[in-house]
């Protein structure tokens, strides 16, 4: 065996030959070990205590007790002599595995590697980015923007030359379906050819610019957003219900309409809440991480998919900003970047302090989006001062209660719960422990020997002492009433003035436990440890020999989908007779403060509204404690972590709350973010992004076609537009790489299919979305309204018929039943069908790429739908503004989607067609009746169809 190695290692590093080019560690061997090792000598697991992630790792031993890659002794790693052998049992990569052995040139590159001494590299990605110099090129003549220069470099070393500019109407339609989501109409072709005819520039740049300038452009951008963000108006899973969030949706559309920078949106939508000056929508572009799944199936664990949002939320993150498969670290160290375990954890701390919980009954917790919008701002004010108010009312309470005095231990001489399947018992230490059946509504009375007090401490306690078994149900206590009962059986009943909470949190007010209903004090939905809650009654109580006092704690409040009753189970009550927080609660002054929540609050209801969930940030005692789940699983959980960045993206040292985290996604330590906004705006106007796994720029996705080009517009976008997108998408529509034509010779398909090159213009299917909106503009159909609630554009009936629906589709009448694709309510069990079709995600999850694709199924949607069939209805009636003669509608109907004069071959298919259906209508009057009120206009109605369903249209 050692002759074979020392044979093979002479085959690769013959003598006398001269040392070969130096091997790039990214570029060259990083994707060997990617596709052939990391998976079992990576973060998932170190098979043999080998990995591949980190250098340190790499230049030690192996479980063998052999150094893996000895820097300039191939001959001496054993990482080169496990790939050489013909030992089945020793060769890597295993035959079981890959059966093939390792190429040949792979071998070569991996021993050249460490000859030339195993250097290193950071993934390219995170790496920040640099400011390339422009390149050199032949033809000075063609670049209209710096990006050019990067274009046509490469186009020139790989001895192409660019397309021929597109004609003014393919170069219109494109861009304009690009920048707004609809083409243009065929009176803004003719006013843009007229100009085009004398400035060429000077006419792009005026339509680039009304486009920018038009509201649709914020609708065509926002429905791309609102994939990653995984809008959609209804909650998930089974039953699928309703959810008001739409005001969400409207604050997208008018921040791109406003160009509002991308680091602004960015802060806006991570941690508006957190903002100390806010703008009037800026807690509803926290809606943003609202837009998570709500799962209210019968027995399900409130906590369990109070989780999964928090997770999706990590994950959702590090997509949309940095384009990191972050959530493979949710179960171990990631398999190919270096991402160790524990970061997940670090980073899921930010989200693990938010207030909402999983509980499609309570969209906790909301703001109030005005139907009004001038009234915003002051809807947000009095949200604000109300809070504020509330919070320093039961602060300034809860530091006098912490100092009182004179506690003793409620001893009960009898503890009884109603229905009597429950048991209460009390410990020799006070606590009192409930056991047996204690459904909703349960009662539990406490009865004990009087004694005079002014304060009573119920502390609620987790059953388990271990701070990493804190995951219990809820308990709540929902009412709470005390008498005094003499020996004569008389009763006399304690009026109590307020609750104070060591913090407040959650869905119910404490001081609602003395009203009849489901509000009250204590932990929701989950106990995540011990709550103490001091009940003041109105004037100190006085007791004399010989009473009782019974205390009735009634439960209402049910958590994990209303199955489960959130009652007391393990809780201490003491009494006190220290006057200073009775006093306190009784002052003028705060009443008077009472009195000004009252009527702030009174002014915040009269405002009308919407209210909608957004974040909102646990008080600093509430703060969850995050722990490492052990493999990924939440019932299993390991070491606590503090909150952090992995610092392999830049993240600051210390960082503690998501505000924090918005700033730095969009900081120049962050060496992804901009990137992978430059390359997603850039896919989403060449159907390719500079990097084609637009979601992955880890280790396992696609290197850049066109790196320095990508710097560029990455630092362009960041630095020289600060994070504007309008101008930065001016810039690329303005450039000859844009402006090329979509044609293509065979040769250069062949050699370059994707386009990847530039080498030509971009031309590729339209988006469901845009689908919807051509036709209805094109059949002058379309409503131009702005926002607004969901609309249910026609669907083929039965759609909704599954009995766990909760309401029927009931399509809009009027121009609700016209408006843009973007208003089309989202219902993610049950996706509006011409979508779906046409790729449009469920929005279940976040979505950052859409893989277009061309099925017999979408056919059959533009050519059967009721929707497109009313469209073709419209359609055909335009075209009869034509002309009086068919070939003249026909023209004028192929020129309203082309704008271009049709080619007579299509002229006569079309009429073809027309006189076959004409011909069939005539003998089927009953079937032409269904499109219109003659043969002729029914055969109408179909070839208008047949264009809306033609290449020219579904094509840009």
């Amino acid at each position: 065996m050692l002759r074979v190695r020392l044979t093979l290692l002479c085959v690769f590093f013959p003598a006398g030959i001269p040392a070969a080019e130096p091997i790039d560690f990214n570029r060259d061997v990083r994707p060997i070990l990617t596709k052939n090792c990391t998976t079992c000598h990576g973060g998932v697991k170190k098979a043999g205590e080998v990995s591949f992630l980190y250098r340190e790792d790499v230049l030690g031993k192996g479980e063998s007790g052999k150094h893996i890659a000895v820097p300039g002794k191939p001959e001496a790693s054993e990482m080169i002599a496990r790939i050489l052998t013909d030992d089945p049992d020793d060769r890597m990569p295993p035959p079981d595995h890959h059966p093939k052995p390792l190429a040949d040139e792979d071998i070569e590159t991996l021993t050249e590697w460490i000859r030339q001494g195993a250097q290193w590299g950071t993934h390219w990605a995170f790496e920040k980015p640099t400011l390339p110099e422009l390149p050199e090129v032949a033809d000075k003549t063609w670049p209209k923007q710096e990006l050019d220069h990067f274009v046509l470099a490469r186009l020139e070393a790989e001895g192409l030359k660019p397309s021929t500019e597109a004609t003014p109407a393919e170069w219109l339609r494109r861009v304009s379906f690009d920048l707004t989501g609809l083409p243009p109409t065929l009176e803004e072709f003719t006013e843009f050819e007229a100009i085009h005819a004398d400035n060429p520039a000077a006419a792009k740049e005026q339509a680039v610019d009304r486009l920018l300038a038009s509201p649709a452009y914020g609708e065509r951008w926002a429905s791309i957003w609102l994939d990653l963000a995984r809008y959609a108006d209804s909650t998930g899973f089974f039953n699928d219900p309703h959810r008001d969030i739409w005001p969400y949706r409207d604050w997208v559309v008018e921040a791109f309409n406003r160009d509002l920078s991308f680091d602004q949106f960015t802060l806006r939508q991570i941690a508006g809440d957190l903002i100390e000056n806010p703008e009037p929508g800026d807690r509803i572009a926290t809606g943003f991480h609202r837009n998570t799944m709500t799962n209210g199936e019968g027995g399900t664990d409130d906590e369990e998919f109070r989780m999964a949002a928090v997770i999706d939320r990590v994950n959702t993150t590090w997509t949309a900003w940095n384009a990191t498969t972050f959530g493979c670290v949710q179960c171990h160290a990631h398999p190919y970047d270096p991402i160790p375990h524990e970061a997940f954890y670090e980073f899921l701390t930010f989200f693990n302090n938010s207030e909402d919980v999983d509980d499609h009954e309570i969209e906790y917790p909301v703001t109030k989006a005005a139907s009004n919008p001038a009234q915003q701002a002051e809807s947000l004010r009095l949200e604000r001062e109300l809070e504020t108010i509330r919070k320093n009312l039961n602060d300034e309470a809860r530091t006098i209660a912490s100092k009182l005095g004179g506690w003793t231990l409620f001893k009960a001489e009898s503890a009884t719960t109603h229905p009597a399947t429950g048991q209460l018992t009390q410990t020799s230490e006070g606590d009192i422990l409930s056991s047996g059946t204690n459904p909703n509504n349960a009662l539990f009375k406490l009865v004990s020997e009087a004694r005079d007090f002014a304060a009573i401490r119920v502390d609620i306690q987790p059953l388990n002492e271990n701070p990493a078994e804190w995951d219990e149900l809820g308990a709540v206590v929902s009412q709470f009433e005390a008498d005094v009962i003499a020996p004569d059986g008389k009763r006399r009943k304690i009026e109590f003035r307020e609750v104070i909470a060591d913090f407040l949190s959650g869905p119910y007010d404490p001081n609602r436990s003395f009203d009849p209903d489901h509000a009250g004090f204590g932990p929701y939905p989950m106990m995540k440890g011990p709550r103490s809650f001091w009940i003041v009654p109105k004037f100190p109580a006085s007791t004399s020999p010989g009473d009782k006092i019974e205390l009735r704690l009634r439960h209402r409040a049910v958590c994990n989908a209303a199955n489960q009753s959130c009652v007391l189970r393990k809780f201490r009550v003491e009494l006190s007779d220290d006057p200073a927080l009775s006093d306190h609660l009784a002052t003028a002054e705060r009443a008077e403060r009472w009195k000004q929540h009252q009527l702030l609050q009174k002014q915040y209801n009269e405002i009308a509204g919407l209210r909608i969930p957004v974040m909102a940030e646990r008080p600093q005692e509430g703060r969850r404690e995050t722990r490492v789940f052990i493999r990924g699983n939440r019932t299993t959980l390991g070491d606590p972590v503090e909150p952090g960045i992995p610092a392999l993206f830049g993240g600051p040292e210390q960082a503690d709350s998501r505000i924090e985290v918005a700033r730095w996604l969009v900081s120049e330590d962050n060496p992804v973010s901009a990137r992978v906004m430059a390359n997603r705006l850039w896919a989403n106007l060449f159907q390719m992004g500079i990097v084609e796994t637009v979601e992955d720029f880890g280790s396992s996705g696609t290197m850049p076609s066109h790196p320095e080009l990508l710097d560029h517009l990455a630092l362009r976008l960041r630095d020289h537009h600060q994070w504007h997108l309008k101008p930065f998408l001016r810039e690329i529509v303005l450039s000859s790489s844009y402006g090329q034509s979509g044609k293509a010779t065979a040769e250069l398909v062949e050699r370059d299919p994707m386009n990847r090159l530039i080498a030509r213009g971009p031309r590729h299917r339209l988006t469901a979305e845009m689908v919807r909106d051509q036709a209805l503009l094109v059949s002058g159909l379309l409503s131009r309204k702005i926002g607004g609630p969901p609309v249910y554009p026609p669907q083929p009936k039965g759609t909704w018929r599954q009995p766990e629906h909760e309401k029927a589709w009931k399509t809009s009448t009027g121009e609700d039943r016209y408006r843009r694709a973007i208003y089309t309510y989202v219902k993610r069990e049950s996706s509006y069908p011409a979508f779906l079709t046409f790729d449009a995600p469920q929005r279940s999850a976040c979505v950052a790429r859409r893989t277009a694709t061309n099925t017999p199924l979408q056919a059959l949607v533009t050519l059967n739908s009721p929707a497109h069939i009313e469209f073709a209805q419209a359609f055909a009636k335009r075209m009869r503004e034509g002309g009086g003669d068919l070939r003249s509608q026909l023209a004028h109907g192929y020129e309203r989607i082309a704008l271009s004069p049709a080619p007579k071959a299509m002229i006569d298919t079309l009429e073809k067609l027309h006189r076959d259906l004409l011909a069939e209508y005539r003998t089927r009057p009953e079937d032409s009746a269904k499109l219109a009120t003659t043969p002729d206009e029914a055969a109408l109605v179909l070839v208008a169809n047949t264009l809306l369903n033609s290449d020219i249209a579904l094509n840009r």
